[in-house]
């Protein structure tokens, strides 16, 4: 299934929707108008589990795409938000995770030519998410060097704590596409955080696809273009750690919960490691790309204070 988070008017609240073709079905209406409850947000979708799962895809099955009026909007007609708009902590982010990235950053941005030995680990904050075709804020008085990361974002679904690599998939909600934007010149003592963790640096979306439609995350064409022309591609087969290498590395010391999101490192292409060095500027259309999953579009707007 694909879950979405939507807004059917500019004054409507944020809905838990799920595509049916063209269509966006609201989920709780979904339920309703087949006598079962289900959650109006995607957060709590996630809490219900996997018996949330299998209750929402027997109703589908039983409206057999004739939805009761009210129940269902053109996706066309909709507002596509983050699909968690507002995570419930920081996203954990993964550096230096494909081979000719690990080149191409030790070559401009300080960092070790040696294949890290273990994942290297960092965040952004829930402030960074924004949205489907929402703005990535390009401040001229902060940045000159702002760049792109197209990643695969992982969506836990049940608590992990110390679990086996063999087990971490098990622990896997979804998948979306996740832009891990960066002001190049804002690290500071060699940490990432405020250089990738300003508002709007982390376009999400446009819907999370649940795993059991993603038999193998390691196998996904991975690709981003500026204004059109790709700059980006890979395939998720390349990451130094996989999926289940990094759930499992990251619950040995820190709780993974339902609704966490890992955005998985991102290959060679970015701006930074291209000669000579392309920055992101206001106008600019970045589209993120992730085989079976979907695509995300963001442009870059100016949000240079006044003087």
């Amino acid at each position: 299934m694909k879950l979405v988070t939507y807004r059917a008017s500019v004054e409507a609240p944020a809905r838990l929707g799920v595509i049916d073709g063209d269509l966006v079905v609201d989920v709780e209406r979904l339920g309703a108008a087949q006598g079962e409850t289900l959650p109006a947000t995607m957060l709590g979708l996630i809490d219900c589990g996997r018996p949330g799962l299998e209750t929402l895809a027997a109703c589908l099955q039983a409206a057999n795409a004739r939805h009761k009026p009210g129940t269902a909007t053109a996706l066309a007609n909709v507002k596509l938000l983050a699909p968690i708009p507002r995570p419930r902590k920081n996203i954990f982010g993964i550096g230096l995770n494909y081979v000719e990235h690990v080149a191409e950053s030790a070559a401009t941005l300080d960092t070790s030519k040696d294949l890290p030995k273990e994942p290297v680990v960092f965040s952004k904050p829930p402030t960074t998410v924004i949205g489907p075709g929402d703005g990535i804020e390009h401040n001229g008085k902060m940045t000159r060097q702002l760049d792109w990361e197209v990643e695969l974002a992982v969506i836990i679904g049940t608590t992990a704590r110390r679990i086996a690599k063999a087990d971490a998939l098990a622990h896997v909600f979804g998948y979306s596409v996740m832009i891990d934007v960066s002001a190049r010149d804002n690290r500071r003592a060699g940490q990432w955080i405020f250089s990738k963790g300003m508002d709007s640096y982390a376009p999400f979306g446009p819907w999370i696809v649940t795993a059991d439609e993603v038999p193998d995350p390691q196998r996904l064409d991975i690709w981003l273009t500026v204004n059109g022309v790709e700059k980006q591609r890979s395939n998720t087969r390349h990451m130094l750690f996989k999926v289940d290498d990094l759930i499992a590395d990251i619950s040995t010391g820190i709780t993974l919960e339902p609704g966490d999101i890992i955005a998985t490192g991102t290959p060679a292409g970015v701006g930074a490691g291209r000669t000579p060095q392309e920055w992101l500027k206001p106008g600019d259309v970045v589209a993120g790309h992730v085989q079976g999953i979907g695509r995300l579009r963001n442009p870059v707007v100016d949000a240079t204070p006044d003087a």
